[in-house]
Order: structure tokens, then sequence, then C-alpha cells
């Protein structure tokens, strides 16, 4: 039996669309056993709305997948998932069960698929490397494709900081959060970006703090996704007032992100206060980068 578990991501970052990403300190649980015949799928009673059934499950098509490109057989199987990261929030949901998949069956095959196979692989199957990436591999992502191909840098050390993660209890599907993006951008526009981007990278490098809340502003998704969130300008001011160093909307959103240096438990008290007058509930946590990425271990049944 094989226990796989997957963190959390955000994607983006503010300006660093499709090519920024982190792995954050929630889990995504995956347990995998294989039988003779049939498939069995196992998930909290509350995930069942939310969850794909039976061979539609997203882990198991990747499963199911990843043998067929090994060229083996697939297995029966038993599997559970357990839900830590919030469904269609923002936070690499999908991603996760993708690199759940193919971690678990690299691992019941006895992993021919490498490092390199493995991040390849889950980014053609997700179309960005920006979730899955940080997913595998932890820490702060900068990746670009070229020919099929994933470029990539992780930085590892971002302990100065940590994470106000605001989710609400409203889903915002990718596919509508992309839908409302134009077509074409400025060259204006795309220096801002281009620029706010490597600042923010290069700040998380050398610790400069002071720089990430112009490093977290964005042109290119963040002023159109937004309408679908009632009070994002709210919440950005009230950051900003508690002493954030940078906001930003979580991947697609809705869940939005602020960046502390400092009196993290004072943030998510008053962040909570604040947003319990709202007609949506939202849940604050604060989270760090989780360094390592995926990992699997091997179980008893």
């Amino acid at each position: 039996m094989i226990k796989v578990f997957v963190p959390a991501t955000s994607a983006n970052m503010g300006a660093g669309f499709d090519c920024l990403g982190m792995a954050l300190s929630l889990y995504n649980t995956v347990i995998v056993d294989p039988r003779e015949e049939g498939l069995i799928l196992d998930f909290p009673e509350s995930d069942l709305p939310l969850v794909e059934e039976g061979e539609n499950n997203l882990v198991y098509r990747t499963m199911k997948e990843t043998y067929k490109i090994v060229g083996r057989p697939m297995p029966g199987l038993y599997l559970r998932q357990i839900n830590g990261i919030p469904i269609t929030r923002g936070l690499g949901s999908s991603a996760a069960c993708i690199v759940a998949g193919i971690i678990a069956a690299n691992a019941l095959m006895g992993q021919p698929l490498k490092k390199r196979d493995i991040i390849e692989l889950a980014t053609r199957m997700d179309g960005h490397p920006d979730n899955v990436l940080p997913a595998l591999i932890g820490g702060v992502t900068v990746a670009a494709m070229e020919n099929e191909r994933v470029y990539y840098v992780k930085q590892m050390s971002v302990d100065f900081v940590r994470f106000a993660v605001m989710i609400p209890d409203f889903p915002l599907p990718t596919s509508m959060a992309r839908g409302i993006l134009p077509e074409e951008i400025s060259r204006k526009d795309a220096v801002y970006n281009i620029s706010r981007a490597s600042l923010m990278m290069a700040s998380l490098i050398t610790g400069k703090v002071e720089n990430l809340w112009a490093a977290s502003d964005d042109r290119l998704h963040q002023p159109y996704r937004k309408k679908f969130i009632p009070h994002f300008d709210d919440i950005v001011a009230k950051a900003k007032e508690l002493g954030a160093k940078g906001m930003f909307l979580s991947g697609a959103g809705p869940t939005m992100i602020a960046i502390l240096d400092k009196d993290y438990q004072r943030f998510q008290y008053e962040m909570d206060y604040y947003t319990s007058t709202f007609e949506d509930k939202w849940e604050v946590h604060i989270l760090e980068v989780c360094r390592d990425g995926a990992w699997w271990e091997e179980v008893e049944a």
C-alpha cells in the first residue's frame, strides 16, 4: 500500500502568470492499494459532490495514463483520497491530483520514471508548470517551457516570511477565470508584468521584503478576475493596513494571499474578524512554504 502526500500550491504570485508558483504547508493525502481487479474509491462524504467518481476520478485517470506511458497493465485498485486542499479555490487541487496519481503509479511500478520524467509528464497533463512543479519539488519556483522541456529554478530559503491564505466558501472554476482574460495585451502591460515578476523572485531570493508590495502587482489577470470576488479591494486595503508586505490572488482565485514578515497571529485574528462581516464565509490560515514538495511512503494494509 502506498501513501502519497502532496502540498497545496499557489500559482502566479501576482505578475508571474503561468510561470511562478510556490508550495504551501497544506496537504492532500492519497492512499492506493493494488488489487486483482476493479476500482474502489473512498472519499470523505463532504467531498463527494466535488470529486469525480468512478474511472473519471482525476487521480485514477492520471495513474492509468502513467501505466500506459510506461507500457504496463493497470491493476485493480483501492484508492482513498483525503482532500486537505480546498477544491476550486485556486490552491492547486487539480494539480495535486495529477501529481499524486503519477507518484503513486510510479511507486507501485518500482519507480521507472525519474524526477525529470515526472516533472515533464505532470506538466503535459496539467498544461502548465506553475502548479505541478512546486507541488512536486517544493519551494518557490519559476519555470519556462521550450519544446516540451521544462526549465526551472527553485528558491527554497523563504523563512523570513509567512503567508496568510484567505479562503472563501465559494468556488471559482479555472475555466471561468481564464475565460474573462483578454486575448491581447499592450506592450506597456507586458513590460509592467515582466518587471514585477522579476522583482518578486529576486526579492524572495535576497530577502528584500520592502519590494514585495510592488512586486505582487499585476496587469494581466488580477484586474479581471477580481470581479468574481466580492470585497477583493476591501481585503487588499485591510491587509495593507495590517502590515502585509505583499498581496496577490492565488492562482485563478478566489483565494487571496498576503505576505507577512511579523505579527502573524494578530493578522489572522484581525482579518478573521474583518471578513466575518461579509456575506460569504472566509477562513484565514497562516502557512509556510513547503520546502520539499510531494513525497510517498509504503505502509502496511
